[in-house]
């Protein structure tokens, strides 16, 4: 097959998952001399577009609880493909991607695409601290070293195959030893009762005698639950709980307390590996 055109697709608030999606796509083009245009659809919907059927599209988004971020299938609904090959990519904190690859690779296929490979990356929780690590500070450069050779083999399977198609549903999470997934199951037990008799709509805070009013987890808000100006208040009705705001605050003003944060960063202490699937 001969590639005319490369895109970029991705949703990415704490930025992991365009670190992988611009990796994936700097692999591609190693061999390829193809047009290259990048969609950032963190802060708008893609615009409606069709692709023609020798373009690639790399499409990369974050999961949450186990499922591809919502926000973002709903910025990729209209984009149209003519039996166009795609590229899954899910970037997941260190817990499980569940089914959110097949979830991503079944929406691109009702819009006309069919998935040529598919990877599942691990970056840095959304819950993570200083004080309860989970996948701190990936992904590392390891893993853009794994997202470029993805990106070559991609590269090297299109030239060679052509675009055949993937079972996505094969790409598993690897696995948890079973006392720490034992554990974290436990802990989501009683949270869900506890939640069930007390519920607790959590938001992430600001520290208002810290805060230097810089505007900076406002314009890093991709769904503008925070105002510029009056940054010590959360909308909750549009917050989707990424931790955006939190890892971009330069003087640590801004906190989410979750038991989640200290859950997961007992039980999921073991780095996974990134998997591919071609």
């Amino acid at each position: 097959m001969t590639l005319r055109e490369l895109t970029t697709l991705y949703f990415s608030p704490t930025g992991t998952s365009r670190r992988i999606a611009e990796a994936v796509a700097e692999g591609i083009r190693h061999s390829n001399d193809i047009g290259y245009q990048c969609r950032d659809i963190t802060f708008e919907a893609a615009p409606q577009r069709e692709f023609p059927s020798d373009a690639l599209l790399v499409a990369a988004v974050p999961v949450y609880g186990g499922h591809p971020a919502p926000l973002a299938l709903e910025r990729m609904k209209e984009l149209r493909g003519h039996d166009t090959p795609a590229v899954v990519v899910v970037v997941y904190g260190n817990r499980a991607f569940d089914h959110a690859a097949t979830e991503l690779a079944d929406l691109l296929a009702q819009q006309g695409f069919r998935t040529v490979a598919a990877g599942a990356f691990v970056g840095e929780h959304s819950y993570s601290t200083p004080a309860t690590p989970v996948a701190a500070g990936r992904p590392d450069d390891r893993d853009l070293a794994e997202a470029r050779l993805f990106g070559e083999n991609i590269g090297a399977k299109l030239a060679g195959k052509g675009p055949e198609p993937v079972n996505v549903a094969r790409l598993r999470t690897p696995r948890t030893p079973l006392l720490p997934l034992l554990r974290f199951i436990s802990f989501v037990i009683g949270y869900r009762r506890r939640q069930k008799r007390h519920p607790l709509v959590l938001l992430p805070r600001t520290d208002a005698a810290r805060c230097i009013h810089c505007g900076r987890c406002a314009t890093g808000c991709p769904t503008g639950a925070i105002t510029a100006g009056r940054e010590e208040l959360t909308d909750a009705a549009h917050c989707i709980r990424c931790c955006a705001c939190v890892k971009s605050c330069p003087v640590g003003a801004r906190s989410f307390e979750t038991p989640f944060a200290a859950a997961l960063a007992r039980s999921f202490r073991e780095p996974k590996p990134n998997v591919t699937l071609l």
